[in-house]
């Protein structure tokens, strides 16, 4: 029991003794030792005021100080259960306070070393504040941080107009804008809505198509380079081990029959394998030395059914029914890239479909932001997710007989006439886009 307790313990026992006294001189009319003791009680009540108004004081000094997020204090305990348990919920919420502390720089340090740029908006009374905002998104559209969203309005209009298109809903897609009068970039977005009870948050997420292609770029030219090791070391290997055989052969005196059979097999095998050798060169070749797109206007409606007519047969022979939800737009292409782009998106649809028992494929083209979009929509078994970082990579097939080209030209076709070929994975099947410039 503290200092504190035992005063305010003596206070009350003093006052309860004065109070008996001060009445056993009333009773015997002796008035001038009443009101003395009367004094007495008023003197002691006042102290054990004065002692519980102390606490009291002190238990509101600490808890106003919780409150605040004030934890300059350093309180100890005073064995006053009141003040005692202000204390100890005042250490408590210290504790909290610089875990949280050191949790929010953890997490800040975090985004702020991400390539991707990252906005957080906070819903505050009907309007939105900036609750974060990291180092790559002001980077991005040059632009100063600020605390208020509307202020982005006059800096960047182009941008603020796309999210406040999104009625602030979760959304997903890609878009051209200049910043600050230069030549337009495009740009990946994606948006989605957080909120419970008590907060309402937006995020905003904002990557550079060039530097998300240039990051896939580079990590392909890494996995080509392992594919085509692995193809010469599996084609050249065992070439090697016969001609090595055939020298031996050839530098003995005599050669039987047995020998001579041997040399044949060899030679064939040598033969078959510079082939397959020569074949993947040239498969290399269709891809590193792609030619120029030769731009003239192109109708989209009439490329996509050359497309689909010259798979007609095979569509037909596998029972697929092939859907058209096209408006006729235009744009500078060259044809017979594009027609050969569809083709082998089809063939890839084909195979993925060739399992289910309704098979069905689906083409639509849209205008979204300044771009045509051309979508091949399957309703197959879809793609893994172990492979679907290299669908994309040269001489990577799932498909017996497959020559692992088919996406991986499309793209560069796609590249060379200034668009980009996306995919997205659905519940059932998968989404190829095709997106060009107006």
């Amino acid at each position: 029991m503290g200092k504190n307790r035992y005063l305010w313990v003596i206070y009350n026992l003093l006052t309860i003794a004065s109070g008996i006294t001060a009445y056993h001189f009333f009773s015997e009319g002796k008035w001038f030792n009443a009101l003395l003791f009367v004094g007495f009680i008023v003197v002691f009540l006042v102290m054990v005021y004065s002692s519980l108004t102390s606490q009291i004081s002190k238990a509101e000094k600490i808890i106003l100080s919780i409150r605040r997020k004030d934890f300059s204090l350093f309180p100890t305990e005073e064995g006053n259960e009141l003040v005692d348990s202000s204390i100890r919920l005042y250490y408590q919420s210290k504790e909290e306070q610089l875990s949280l502390s050191s949790y929010k720089l953890l997490y800040e340090t975090i985004l702020d070393h991400m390539e991707t740029g990252l906005m957080i908006l906070s819903a505050q009374h009907e309007k939105w504040d900036v609750f974060y905002v990291n180092g790559a998104f002001l980077e991005i559209l040059q632009v100063p941080k600020y605390n208020s969203w509307e202020l982005y309005a006059t800096k960047v209009p182009e941008f603020y107009k796309i999210i406040e298109d999104t009625g602030y809903n979760n959304s997903q897609e890609f878009f051209d804008i200049s910043i600050h009068g230069n030549s337009k970039q495009s740009f990946s977005l994606r948006t989605k809505q957080v909120k419970n009870t008590q907060h309402h948050f937006y995020i905003i997420t904002l990557e550079s198509v060039q530097k998300i292609i240039e990051q896939k770029e580079k990590m392909a030219w890494n996995n080509l380079m392992k594919v085509i090791s692995h193809e010469l070391l599996n084609t050249l290997t065992p070439v090697n081990s016969l001609i090595q055989n055939l020298e031996y052969i050839s530098n003995q005196e005599t050669i039987d029959k047995e020998d001579q059979q041997e040399m044949k097999e060899s030679l064939m095998i040598i033969n078959s394998k510079s082939k397959q050798l020569l074949n993947f060169v040239d498969d290399y070749r269709q891809v590193a030395e792609l030619p120029k797109p030769v731009l003239a206007p192109v109708s989209l409606k009439n490329v996509i059914e050359s497309a689909a007519s010259i798979l007609k047969s095979t569509l037909t022979q596998q029972n697929i029914q092939m859907m058209m939800d096209i408006e006729d737009f235009r744009v500078f292409a060259d044809e017979k890239m594009i027609e050969r782009s569809l083709i082998n998106l089809y063939l890839n649809a084909i195979f993925a479909v060739s399992e289910k028992e309704h098979k069905a494929i689906k083409t639509s083209v849209r205008s979204h932001n300044n771009r045509i979009v051309v979508s091949i929509t399957d309703n197959g078994s879809g793609i893994i997710p172990e492979i679907k970082d290299k669908i994309f990579l040269p001489f990577f097939t799932t498909r017996a007989g497959g020559s692992g080209i088919g996406l991986t030209l499309t793209k560069s076709i796609m590249e060379a006439h200034g668009g980009y070929l996306n995919y997205q994975a659905l519940e059932e099947g998968s989404t190829f886009e095709l997106w060009f410039l107006k």
